[in-house]
């Protein structure tokens, strides 16, 4: 249901169904605009694929080459490449390109509507698009707000420690196409797909995973789709072709901030009454009986409820059955043992064993950029441990941050506002009588930080900026600290917003942190 205040979302386009080249072999002598290379490996990425299969290229990009500097020459620098067939436009796209060329491989992050050279071009396809219309391999596919990169890398960890042939791409920074030709059947491949990567895909009929994973949701992009209806719908897709030997995993438990002005408080029941593949749910409290799927104990171990129609491993006498297949984690915190949890529950589908899978995903460590603990020092008798949250891009995120290590921390946060209510941080780290309350908070400036104060101020939460720079913050943070207490301290960097202007992307504002903080905290 929908409150009157939702508008309601646009008409979606809907791409022809498969792919525009019907054969790698069909690729050779196209002429082909990649739109964007962007420096997160996709651009980058379609441009080889591409010049290795024969096509001619444009490689066009608002963005001057300075800005692009590192991709181009890693392109230039490759003497595998045809660089006769390569052109660049950089600091502007032409319309004649989208014009002549036979297919126009797509940024996700540029929108369709309105896009006057999109509008142009005869055949548009994305690098998932390719992979998927040419890869053979089984697809695990995961999406959501929160908890994508997690779940992806710890699922990824886990197949490859059980033997597995595996890979891992998408909106990870790794484009698939960089490992299309080592793929097949047997060679799982887990895919992180954004809202945008996936609406890429609508009515293409190309993603059909053998397991899809939708994470937490609430509010995200709004200032991209200006509806949570939209954004919700993109995410859908990632079950659309699904059948029932497919298997999806949704969440089970209810949520206020998954609300976003729909009245809708739990995604996971809407998206278990349309999807058509065998459902399993996750939640942080047991399962009802009947309920396939994992859960937690106020312990933190996990539980995975299923049966023998599901895991053909299983004595044939059991119904379904219960096992414990998470206990101990390096990584800190409660949300991030549901994304394990998941990884959990997708090892268990593959095959491998309940005992393998609590030794396996207990030596996963976690991955760059979310609660990464990446320096430590001594400063007086206190060791200060240094944690990188960079890619908390949305306020619960960086909120669930500063209680992830169960005592007060020195919370790091700010950024550029996306059109989403920042009210979660300081309600987060508020004197309720519940939450960690931080021990200081300081504050990066932006857009977001601004919308940050204003609720800090109203719940008379103390602070220290907002500092124009990491260096300017961090200085400020040295001066400040305690060198006399005996316990070790947490310092955690999570914005809970984007980067846009001050960094690149926030794997460039997460490396810059780590860099900035080796060289003020030297050991």
């Amino acid at each position: 249901m929908s409150d009157a205040h939702e508008p309601l979302p646009p008409v979606p386009h809907f791409y022809p169904e498969g792919c525009f080249f019907k054969s790698l072999d069909d690729i050779r002598d196209k002429k082909v605009v990649v739109m964007g290379l962007w420096l997160n490996g996709g651009g980058e990425a379609s441009v080889r694929f591409l010049l290795n299969h024969g096509a001619y290229v444009i490689a066009t990009d608002m963005k001057s080459e300075s800005d692009l500097q590192t991709t181009v020459d890693s392109l230039n620098n490759d003497t595998s490449l045809d660089k006769s067939r390569l052109t660049y436009r950089l600091g502007e796209h032409r319309i004649e390109d989208f014009e002549e060329a036979d297919c126009v491989i797509k940024n996700p992050g540029v929108k369709y509507d309105g896009n006057k050279y999109l509008a142009a071009a005869k055949a548009i396809e994305t690098d998932i698009s390719l992979f998927l219309a040419f890869s053979k391999a089984p697809i695990i596919a995961v999406t959501g707000s929160k908890g994508k990169s997690s779940t992806v890398s710890a699922i990824y960890y886990g197949l490859k420690a059980s033997g597995f042939s595996a890979f891992l791409g998408g909106n990870i920074t790794v484009s698939p196409l960089t490992f299309l030709d080592q793929t097949d059947s047997t060679t799982p491949v887990v895919l992180e797909l954004s809202s945008w990567q996936l609406a890429d895909l609508r009515g293409r009929k190309l993603l059909k995973p053998k397991v899809s994973i939708i994470t937490k949701i609430i509010p995200d992009h709004q200032n991209f789709y200006h509806s949570m209806l939209a954004y919700v719908n993109d995410k859908k897709l990632i079950y659309a072709d699904q059948t029932k030997k497919d298997f999806a995993i949704f969440d089970f438990d209810s949520d206020p901030a998954a609300d976003g002005g729909t009245l809708i408080d739990n995604w996971g029941d809407i998206f278990a009454k349309e999807c058509k593949a065998t459902i399993l749910r996750y939640s942080k409290k047991q399962l009802p009986e009947g309920v396939l799927g994992v859960w937690q104990d106020k312990k933190g171990r996990g539980f995975a409820r299923l049966s023998t129609k599901i895991l053909d491993t299983l004595p044939q006498d059991y119904e379904k059955t219960t096992e414990t297949v998470l206990k101990d984690l390096i990584v800190p915190g409660k949300h991030m043992r549901s994304n394990v949890l998941n990884a959990a529950l997708v090892l268990r589908i593959m095959g491998v064993s309940p005992e393998r899978i609590i030794e396996v995903l207990g030596r996963w460590n976690g991955i760059e950029h979310r609660l990464e603990f990446f320096h430590e020092c001594k400063i007086g008798g206190t060791t200060y441990r240094f944690y990188n949250d960079s890619a908390a891009t949305v306020p619960e995120a960086a909120a669930e941050a500063t209680q992830a290590f169960g005592k007060p921390v020195i919370f790091l946060t700010g950024g550029t506002d996306k059109g989403l209510d920042l009210s979660p941080v300081a309600n987060g780290i508020s004197d309720n009588g519940k939450n960690i309350i931080p021990k200081a908070v300081y504050l990066l400036a932006g857009s977001a930080t601004d919308k940050m104060i204003s609720d800090f101020n109203a719940k008379k939460i103390a602070y220290k900026g907002p500092f124009n720079s990491l260096e300017e913050l961090l200085l400020a943070l040295k001066a400040d600290l305690d060198s006399k207490s005996s316990d070790t301290q947490i310092v955690v960097f999570s914005p809970g917003a984007t980067s846009f202007g001050m960094f690149k992307n926030e794997f460039d504002r997460g490396n810059q942190f780590k860099a900035c903080v080796k060289k003020i905290f030297a050991k």
